[in-house]
């Protein structure tokens, strides 16, 4: 019986459960370079006459997607091709450019509320895709 007592008094069973970790503050970037990887590919898929212009800004975003994992330690996970819709090439292109200018803006933020060490990676992602959203003029 004082076994017992012994052992509900030192803790072992009134301990809380360990909360959830928090995501990584740069998974919102991975997720992202995921998503626009995946966008130009359905894009080319669909326009395959876009396909020289939108392949490099595609594997940059993978590259993005590579780095920030390894940064993050997790494994880039693999993307399930989709179709999408036919849509005219200036549409196609101004949808691209329209999430590139919001990836910026997701990429921007990142870099100002991340420690030094990683705001550089996050900035750089940031210009790359601003200059994408250019290039998609």
């Amino acid at each position: 019986m004082v076994g017992s007592a012994a052992l509900a008094g030192c803790g072992v069973f009134d301990r809380e459960p360990e909360p959830a970790p928090q995501p990584d503050p740069l998974q919102p970037l991975l997720d992202e370079s995921l998503a626009l990887a995946a966008a130009y590919d359905r894009a080319i898929a669909a326009q395959p006459g876009l396909a020289t212009r939108l392949t490099p800004l595609a594997e940059d975003h993978r590259a993005h997607a590579t780095e920030l994992a390894r940064v993050i330690g997790t494994a880039v996970p693999s993307a399930a091709p989709s179709a999408s819709a036919p849509a005219s090439t200036a549409d196609t292109v101004a949808t691209l450019r329209k999430a590139e200018q919001a990836g910026q803006k997701t990429a921007v933020a990142v870099c100002q509320a991340a420690p030094a060490a990683r705001a550089a990676l996050a900035g750089s992602i940031a210009a790359c895709r601003a200059t994408h959203a250019e290039a998609l003029r």
